[in-house]
């Protein structure tokens, strides 16, 4: 029995050293190992549900805190006890579990009224009423809350208080349209978290409110300078998990800018499996899976990337413009305008959302023959970067420019254009948009006749597509240096007649078809689906198309396809 206690006691004075020292995988468990031979006391539940949370056991940690809550709020512990409710609030309400936090905040408001007691947590009681009116748009409340907050925080000297009091002014601010004043908030708010003054849930919290507010206002550049100082701070803290849901999509999307996409596809297939282990209501699921779609699109998996765009639809998140790029690179421009047409008219008066839908809508509509209305669309693109101020949409807006006046014929204005947006991309250091764009300027030194510097622009590209595995892409850049080097006048001849592009090595129609789909990722039951043939037959045309071509994988055939330009022209 002695012995037993004294291990019981090593074991707390270990789990309470491995908390300060923010070790929270062993504080866990030595916190978590002790609690199960004794009950802790309400202060060491507290740390066991902090270092809980912040090492992924979600649930351990909202159990943890129901207990201290209750334990602080029976020893007359008021202010201790609304903390405990407050983060436990907190932290469903990110998982989706609002009902549950709207419980806990108003339990929490009682112990106050109860109490009358005068304390901080007065103010940690202003941030949920600020949130919410943050989602309802009605910034002036919002504003006037967190600024609140703020002040009680600092007569009580709090930081975790202080830095949320400004992060919520900030996103006001931002909301209202005043990002000259948000933005400094939102910069003090993460100097508090990389400085180490506030705790780390609060961090976290911060963080990813500035990531998502940085999207929203196409600040690249601060988004991808504050996560690299985060990651940074996060080093030193063993087992700390501090992303969550909708935070995790944002640094996909910023790993995939900046050319990282295993990294990034890997960040998002966790984020889908960390939300799907909540109770399936949390909208941040659904963003996962539509960036999981982005990714696989982009390397050409059409197949798993439209499976990807069901399920982002199915959560909630709207499919397009993904999906109408899709719908592109598989050679279907009609139903890719269609779709695109629809939401670009559906999303008027939301100046974000259209914003992103803007890019694709030139593309596509530049596909379909409608110089005039990409060239509307881009110059709507311009006026929202120069309002927004915005590096990364003006490169967006003038990519899409200069792909206007390429249609247009206009060598010297598609130059200017071009050169501007590379230039951008290559300073907010996103290699794809940067590679892109590169494959339009060789088509523009074409046009003028310079060869030479159109294969190097080509090869250049080719380059950043292999390393970034844009299969598509690639395909693209193997056309156009056809066209270049004067290998594609037939097929130009051969599609002017109305014959079609003739096909290599003996394929049939029917087999280019099959080796299309193959290329997109379809297995033989969707090719047989999609070709309304049977999987008997879809069997013989890749046995057949196999021999012909010297090839023994499905993976040999796609690259086959992706060298050939045979992905998306068939249908």
């Amino acid at each position: 029995m002695v012995e037993r206690a004294a291990a019981a006691r090593d074991a707390l004075v270990d789990g309470r050293e491995a908390y300060r020292r923010r070790d929270w995988s062993q504080a866990y468990e030595w916190l978590s190992d002790t609690d199960a031979r004794a009950p802790l006391a309400a202060e060491d539940v507290e740390c066991l549900a902090t270092a809980a949370y912040l090492g992924g056991h979600e649930e351990s940690a909202f159990l943890a805190w129901e207990r201290a809550c209750r334990a602080f709020h029976e020893a007359g512990a008021t202010g201790r006890a609304v903390r405990c409710a407050f983060w436990l609030g907190i932290t469903l309400a990110l998982r989706g579990g609002h009902a549950r936090a709207g419980g806990w905040f108003t339990r929490a408001a009682r112990f106050l009224e109860e109490s009358g007691e005068d304390c901080v947590e007065r103010g940690y009681l202003l941030v949920p009423g600020g949130v919410q009116a943050l989602g309802t748009e009605d910034f002036d409340r919002a504003l006037a809350a967190f600024a609140e907050a703020e002040r009680i925080a600092l007569r009580f000297g709090d930081a975790d208080l202080t830095a949320l009091g400004r992060l919520g002014q900030g996103q006001a601010l931002i909301g209202a349209g005043d990002a000259a004043r948000g933005t400094p908030l939102l910069d003090e708010a993460m100097v508090a978290v990389t400085a180490g003054e506030v705790s780390p849930i609060a961090a976290g919290i911060v963080y990813c409110a500035v990531i998502i507010a940085c999207r929203d206002t196409f600040d690249v550049h601060r988004a991808t300078e504050w996560t690299e100082a985060l990651s940074r701070w996060c080093d030193g803290q063993h087992g700390l998990k501090p992303y969550r849901g909708q935070c995790l999509v944002h640094r996909s999307e910023i790993m995939q800018l900046r050319g990282a996409w295993g990294d990034a596809l890997a960040e998002v297939r966790d984020a889908c499996a960390h939300l799907a282990d909540g109770d399936g209501t949390d909208p941040a699921l659904g963003m996962a899976q539509y960036q999981r779609a982005e990714l696989l699109r982009l390397r050409g998996a059409f197949a798993h990337a439209e499976e990807a765009y069901r399920q982002a639809d199915l959560w909630g998140h709207p499919p397009q413009p993904g999906l109408a790029l899709l719908r592109l690179a598989q050679g279907r421009t009609a139903d890719a305008e269609a779709a695109i047409r629809r939401v670009a008219a559906q999303a008027e008066g939301d100046r974000v959302r259209r914003a992103r839908i803007l890019a694709a809508y030139v593309e596509i509509v530049l596909a379909a023959a409608d110089t005039g209305g990409a060239r509307e669309a881009a110059e709507e693109l311009g006026k929202a970067a120069d309002n927004l101020g915005s590096s990364y949409l003006r490169a967006v807006a003038a990519g899409a420019s200069g792909a206007v006046l390429l249609a247009e014929r206009d060598t010297s204005g598609a130059w200017d254009a071009l050169s501007a947006a590379r230039a951008t991309w290559q300073e907010l250091r996103v290699p794809y948009e940067a590679a892109r764009v590169g494959v339009l300027m060789a088509k523009v030194c074409a046009l003028l006749g310079d060869h030479d510097t159109a294969q190097l622009e080509l090869d250049a590209a080719r380059t950043v597509f292999e390393q970034l595995g844009a299969a598509p892409e690639l395909a693209r850049v193997q056309r156009v240096s056809s066209q270049v080097s004067g290998r594609a006048s037939g097929r130009a001849s051969g599609r002017a007649s109305g014959s079609g592009p003739p096909l290599p090595d003996g394929l049939t129609a029917r087999e280019a078809q099959v080796l299309r789909l193959v290329a997109g990722g379809a297995s033989n039951r969707e090719i047989a689906a999609t070709l309304v043939i049977s999987e008997k037959t879809v069997a013989r045309h890749l046995s057949n198309m196999f021999a012909k071509l010297g090839l023994s994988s499905r993976s040999a055939a796609t690259a086959y396809a992706y060298e050939h330009g045979l992905t998306g022209q068939y249908s």
